[in-house]
């Protein structure tokens, strides 16, 4: 397939572009590189410097689908500053939208996000979960999906809708690099790497096995799976939304103590209260995407540690899972399995 992908400078889009390269598709990057690298684009992508409103200019008839990462996604920034979260994923997803109608492209993956659901009461959370968003972030990921819902009913669009929980991991020489840097893993590496002086853990008295918040982490090859097999059941007036999860989930104090069996370094511990709004355990469902999609994960915590702790030393990080990746399609897809 010939393919766009917006938002590919980023983490998680460098190494679904990677593994869209390895499956034998033909890849253009489309990505202003605000939040992104320009190095970060695999060799043997096509590269288009810009933002989604140049997007009728990067796509022709002659592409076969679109993968969307292009997006803002701090949760806190979007608090302060929701009108920057409406603009670009809201109103930058609608430019790419009118983009592909007019060159008659269907097949759209979105990169949504588990913020759509905002903090359900019952676990696994399911895709059958009533969204609340508790965050403009959530909110304009929402707003998107609702979109492709309606785009799907009245342009006969195939999108599918991938909504992750929390990601981590490297391959190759694609890794987190954000700025600020707001997850788990990576700050905890920061605090073993002698960088930080201790892990800061808010809230030790949750209702959980050790009183820290549990989450559910994916690895990135495993999520970049996923997107290669979506674009085979994407479906023409059919919105499909998968959650994307490992359906269990660790604690805080779980997530350091395998920084710390992988590292072999001590992670001190700062105990801090509850931030406002953090649910106790956040865990996905994944057998929609099992069904549909034909995809499980495989890679397990102490595999994303030790390739994000690979990757802040400057290696480039292997397939440890062993895995080949998703094969191209021959056929133009467009129908369910």
């Amino acid at each position: 397939m010939k393919l766009l992908v917006t938002g590919g400078a980023g983490y998680i889009g460098s190494v679904v572009t990677a593994r869209l390269l390895e499956a034998g598709h033909e890849v253009t990057v489309l990505d202003d590189c605000s939040t992104g690298h320009r190095d970060n684009v695999p060799d043997g992508a096509r590269f288009v410097p810009g933002g989604l409103d140049i997007a009728a200019a990067v796509l022709d008839p002659s592409y076969d689908g679109v993968l969307h990462f292009a997006a803002k996604s701090l949760v806190a920034e979007s608090v302060r500053r929701p009108d920057l979260y409406w603009r670009a994923n809201v109103g930058g997803t609608l430019d790419l939208l009118d983009a592909m109608r007019r060159h008659g492209v269907r097949r759209l993956v979105f990169s949504s996000t588990a913020a759509t659901y905002g903090e359900p009461a019952r676990m696994p959370i399911t895709e059958d979960t009533p969204p609340l968003p508790t965050n403009p972030y959530g909110a304009s990921k929402l707003a998107v999906d609702r979109m492709l819902e309606a785009e799907a009913r009245a342009y006969d669009l195939a999108p599918v809708s991938l909504r992750y929980f929390n990601v981590a991991g490297a391959y190759l020489r694609h890794g987190e690099r954000h700025d600020p840097e707001t997850h788990l893993i990576p700050n905890l590496l920061a605090v073993a790497a002698g960088e930080r002086p201790a892990a800061q853990v808010f809230g030790t008295d949750y209702p959980t096995r050790d009183g820290t918040a549990v989450r559910d982490y994916l690895h990135v090859v495993d999520l970049a799976d996923a997107h290669v097999r979506a674009l085979d059941v994407a479906t023409p007036g059919h919105h499909l939304v998968c959650n994307l999860g490992t359906g269990h989930g660790s604690t805080v104090l779980e997530v350091i103590a395998a920084v710390q069996r992988v590292t072999g370094r001590e992670v001190p511990v700062e105990e801090c209260p509850r931030r406002p709004g953090d649910p106790p355990v956040l865990v996905a469902s994944w057998e929609r995407a099992a069904q549909e999609l034909g995809w499980k994960p495989v890679r397990d915590l102490d595999t994303m540690v030790a390739d994000a702790w690979a990757f802040r030393q400057g290696l480039v990080v292997p397939d440890r899972a062993g895995s080949a990746p998703h094969r191209a399609s021959s056929g133009a897809g467009g129908s369910r399995r």
